[in-house]
């Protein structure tokens, strides 16, 4: 595996925390709430991977400038502004809602959960859109 490789690892991390984030709703949801804690974990810990990963991409590669002309491009960069503004929120929202969660002071964890669930998910979302927009074949769009 090459360091041109990691965008495609990124996007992946990301589909999988997102997936790890539904999974983690559902079950609460249905008050299944180890199964729930897992899932979060998995969340976390593939939102992790993708931070390092993240960081070693671009530490190597820099910024990657956006090409491409027409429809797409505002398209891209308000997926793109939205994505960055909300990403640096998502991780001291996970960390408080995790760190609350771990030391079982639900009510609080449930109060700030409401918040940083939506917006994760929407990250991890556009994190993927990111990818494909950005690294893959104009013909898809």
């Amino acid at each position: 595996m090459s360091v041109q490789d990691l965008p495609a690892v990124n996007a992946t991390l990301n589909a999988i925390s997102g997936t790890f984030l539904l999974v983690g709703w559902l079950c609460i949801r249905a008050r299944r709430r180890q199964a729930h804690r897992a899932a979060m974990l998995a969340a976390c810990a593939s939102s992790s991977l993708f931070l390092v990963s993240y960081v070693i991409y671009h530490a190597q590669v820099g910024s990657v400038p956006f090409t491409r002309q027409g429809f797409v491009r505002p398209l891209y960069f308000t997926i793109l502004i939205t994505h960055v503004v909300l990403a640096a929120a998502v991780l001291p929202l996970a960390i408080v809602t995790l760190s609350r969660a771990l030391k079982e002071k639900f009510a609080l964890h449930r109060a700030i959960a409401r918040w940083t669930l939506p917006i994760w998910a929407y990250v991890s979302v556009t994190g993927v859109l990111v990818y494909v927009l950005l690294y893959q074949p104009t013909w898809l769009l």
